[in-house]
């Protein structure tokens, strides 16, 4: 891969800290000290303003707005919809005796800024020189609590160093932000005020009508005065803060925001509700919030936490990576799902794709099942958007959207859109692999079978016959390789259509014998009969899987094998990415691949292919491969370390690990690439700790880097918490809490209790 790390942070296993400000820098670094708690995310922008290059990112989970599509055929979106920026709740423009501070012209020193793992805050300082000789320490604090979702809080510290005197700060709700995408505000304001020590709007976005509350209180001891301001969607308040020359003072903000997506209350009653919450949190102590905020890390980093002795870099990296998938989602909110970029940025415009159950999924279901049941539960509420955008296809059945923010169909880009078939397969995946892992059976009874049913159906009626085969497949389509469009019977495509068929019969099975009269009731519901089952039964059969018999290699699509190669060492470093400086049409001409197709589902069904069709496949796939996907490094690590090629596979998690706080591709200023951090986790368990879960046990065939000394990480496995620990010699696995569980160990079946198994560590093939 011809991408370099941009070093620049101070290595800290448990924070990421900048020293000195980088203005050149500073778009990437609002990306990477980015909150979040599910609910509501804010970009690390200056929020005393800043006129130099920086974007103002207040996003809220589900919250949207749309625009018009121009569409002339059937099939073809006719709106799509986005993450729209939302109120700027941190606003606080400060002055002193007229001057205004703004890091972009104001001359400052001792600037730092950190982002705590433990404590879930960001915290940025620096001196500011003003034109008199003045200087001012300023130390800035926020978080977004992880208790309660809806809450905001910020803390401003004023020290100054040669002088006694008035600071001026302008603190508020501004919801006249710009959505830099999309060029223009999408807000208006339903209503303001202040009443009962709140100071409050209630926003709507023009199209949409979705509403957001957002109200403030404010703690700040040495106010002389405070005076109500009101402007063009902003209200807030004019504080004069008394100032002592050695002494600090304190200013804290409490911010409540509810975001309403539906019209089921009234404005009145929104006001009422949003202002009974706001109104909890005069007077409350930052400090209090700020311990129980410190508390909720602690736990996450008691049953989360992955140690690496001996690779501080990686350390970090694997620790921002949590830290942010905790940040992103945890399953308080049901029906969230995980967009692209999480809630750090405009980017992919807030959307989630099938990234979420293959390679989000994994992290949840293995430390915190309640945020896993919590993403499937996302698709089966929006199942009945699924239903009308399969009939838009002349489809029976459900076709999940490509990329969506409510369900719906929300990228404009047709050959994407309608060609890209297998979310439906990753929605099905996912459940196998929730239920498998869970055993929550109940969610299966009540509603993934449902869904299973319903996405059988649709890749029932998007298929054909092949004419001089007759087998069965999926024509005119695109697989997870984007570099190759209107292909006939991508190969994954095909096999993961198969597998769900099956899957979907044998849960069809197990609830008739096991919950019979349930599934009868659901089974005449739905119109489920005994011909349907029969047809799934005989596609699946006949499927198409394209391969070369004798060397073993899956045919990515029908004539894949013979179409133009292209060396991809030969291509510039200065043509990347290919996207921004080849023709459209060139990219589908070779034999280049974007990202894993055939590797991706033999790492899925790994437990299906025998390791020599997978090194056959590695090889040939991975030269072919350009990793223009920031998912792609981290599946290559995998299978690299599961066939014994120790150093590709470290080199490929190194990418994927510090993808961001490294900025490898550039982009980092558009905000995180959420979907891959959650790729860095499987990097780690399922590379390094070599864990499968697709089986019917878990298997697990550790390996360790050699510049590692040691690693460990925990589990949740069948209601019990295992810990892997691996040194240079030895594994060791027990169970922390819980029962024993069964587990297949280096081939070997072992059950695993809290006294734990110790096995040395084997070679693999290829070291």
């Amino acid at each position: 891969m011809a991408k370099v790390a941009d070093k620049y942070l101070v290595v800290d296993t448990w924070k990421v800290i900048e020293e000195g400000f980088d203005p050149a820098r500073n778009r990437v670094l609002e990306s990477i000290f980015s909150l979040g708690n599910e609910y509501m995310g804010v970009r690390a922008y200056p929020e005393e303003g800043y006129s130099g290059d920086s974007l103002i990112g207040s996003y809220f989970n589900g919250l949207f707005e749309e625009s018009k599509v121009a569409a002339h055929y059937k099939g073809i979106i006719r709106f799509l919809r986005f993450m729209v920026s939302a109120v700027d709740w941190l606003y606080a423009r400060i002055s002193v005796n007229g001057e205004q501070l703004d890091l972009a012209t104001s001359k400052f020193s001792d600037f730092r800024r950190e982002l705590d793992f433990k404590r879930g805050k960001y915290v940025r300082s620096f001196v500011w020189h003003l034109s008199d000789g003045k200087q001012l320490r300023i130390t800035f604090e926020r978080f977004v609590s992880m208790h309660v979702s809806n809450l905001g809080c910020q803390r401003i510290v004023f020290e100054p160093l040669n002088f006694s005197g008035q600071a001026d700060v302008r603190t508020g709700l501004d919801f006249s932000v710009v959505h830099e995408d999309q060029g223009r505000c999408f807000w208006q304001s339903v209503r303001h005020g202040q009443e009962e020590g709140v100071t409050a709007m209630l926003g709507e976005t023009i199209q949409t009508k979705n509403r957001l509350y957002s109200g403030f209180s404010l703690d700040v001891p040495n106010a002389l005065h405070a005076d109500p301001v009101e402007g063009d969607r902003f209200i807030g308040q004019d504080v004069a803060i008394k100032l002592t020359q050695g002494e600090s003072t304190t200013f804290d903000k409490f911010v409540y925001n509810y975001a309403e997506k539906d019209r089921s209350t009234t404005n009145e009653e929104l006001w009422s509700q949003g202002l009974r919450q706001a109104k909890a949190y005069v007077g409350v102590s930052y400090a209090e919030l700020e311990k129980r905020q410190a508390e909720y890390w602690a736990n996450v980093w008691k049953e989360s936490d992955i140690v690496i002795e001996g690779d501080p870099d990686n350390q970090q990296g694997i620790r921002f990576c949590i830290f942010n998938l905790y940040q992103t989602y945890h399953g308080d909110n049901p029906g969230f799902n995980i967009g692209a970029k999480g809630l750090t940025g405009e980017a992919y415009r807030g959307l989630a794709f099938w990234d979420t159950e293959s390679y989000c999924l994994p992290f949840y279901i293995f430390n915190n099942p309640k945020a896993a049941k919590s993403l499937l539960e996302f698709r089966y509420k929006s199942l009945p958007h699924a239903l009308e955008r399969a009939k838009d296809l002349d489809c029976a059945g459900a076709f999940y959207p490509i990329a969506t923010i409510d369900g719906t169909e929300s990228c404009d880009l047709w050959q994407n859109s309608n060609l890209q078939l297998h979310v439906g397969t990753a929605v099905a995946y996912g459940i196998r692999h929730y239920v498998n892992i869970t055993d929550d059976v109940e969610f299966l009874y009540e509603k993934g079978l449902e869904m299973l049913i319903q996405i059988s159906r649709f890749y029932a009626t998007r298929g054909q016959w092949g004419q001089k085969t007759g087998l069965y497949g999926y024509f005119g389509v695109m697989g997870p390789d984007e570099f190759q469009l209107m292909v006939n019977n991508n190969c994954y495509l095909n096999l993961m259509a198969k597998k769900l068929f099956e899957y979907t019969l044998e849960t069809i099975a197990r609830m008739s014998a096991e919950a019979g009269e349930a599934f009868q009731t659901l089974a005449g519901r739905l119109g489920l009969t005994e011909e349907e089952q029969a047809d799934w039964k005989r596609k699946a059969e006949l499927m198409k899987i394209p391969q070369d018999p004798e060397t073993g290699i899956y045919e990515e699509h029908d004539g894949f094998f013979d179409m133009p190669h292209l060396d991809i060492h030969s291509i510039p470093v200065t043509e990347f990415p290919l996207y921004s400086h080849w023709s459209y049409d060139r990219l589908y001409r070779y034999d280049m691949i974007k990202q894993p197709d055939v590797l991706m589902f033999m790492f899925l069904y790994s437990g299906d292919y025998p390791l020599a069709e997978k090194i056959a496949n590695y090889e040939y796939y991975e030269s072919r491969c350009i990793h223009e996907s920031s998912l792609s490094p981290s599946i290559h690590s995998i299978l690299a370390a599961e066939i014994g090629k120790d150093e590709e596979a470290y080199k490929f998690f190194e990418f994927a690990t510090r993808l961001d706080l490294d900025n490898y591709n550039r982009n980092t200023r558009e905000g995180l690439h959420t979907t891959s951090i959650a790729a860095a986790w499987m990097n780690i368990v399922y590379g390094f700790g070599g864990m499968r879960s697709d089986g019917d046990h878990l298997v697990l065939r550790p390996t360790i880097p050699a510049r590692w000394d040691s690693y460990s990480f925990p589990i949740s496995y069948k209601e019990s918490k295992l810990l892997v620990e691996v040194d240079k010699r030895q594994a060791s696995i027990k169970v922390v809490s819980g029962s024993s569980v069964d587990i297949t160990i280096y081939g070997q079946a072992r059950s695993v209790g809290s006294d734990g198994v110790t096995v040395e560590l084997q070679q693999l093939v290829g070291q």
